[in-house]
């Protein structure tokens, strides 16, 4: 391997870790202001678009960064960077309630 091919990988991985991490941290912000606005349809109609769009956006540009070659390795780098992203962003915003045992009382 090249190190021009192993810097882009570590930039997909990067970027994607960073898509990630603004999709799930904004899919947490939009649930906790939900209830604080008058229209939450509306907000998380927004939210949901708006971060869609953003990590479209960034896959695009991953895709088609630098040079034709090597396309798919860097998309599935940078999914992978996503994927992660989403496993500490919930670990990290997981709520310390307890959980269903199926017991009853």
């Amino acid at each position: 391997m090249s190190f021009t091919l192993l810097l882009q990988l570590f930039a997909s991985l990067t970027f994607g870790m960073l898509l990630g991490t603004l999709f799930f941290g904004g899919l947490w912000l939009t649930i906790r202001n939900l209830q604080k606005v008058s229209h939450p349809a509306l907000l998380f109609l927004a939210s949901a678009l708006a971060r869609t769009c953003l990590a479209i956006s960034g896959f695009w540009f991953i895709g088609v960064w630098l040079d034709e070659s090597l396309r798919w390795q860097r998309l599935a780098v940078c999914l992978v960077g996503f994927i992660l992203a989403r496993m500490i962003c919930t670990r990290m915003i997981r709520t310390d309630q307890p959980t269903f045992s199926g017991k009853s009382a």
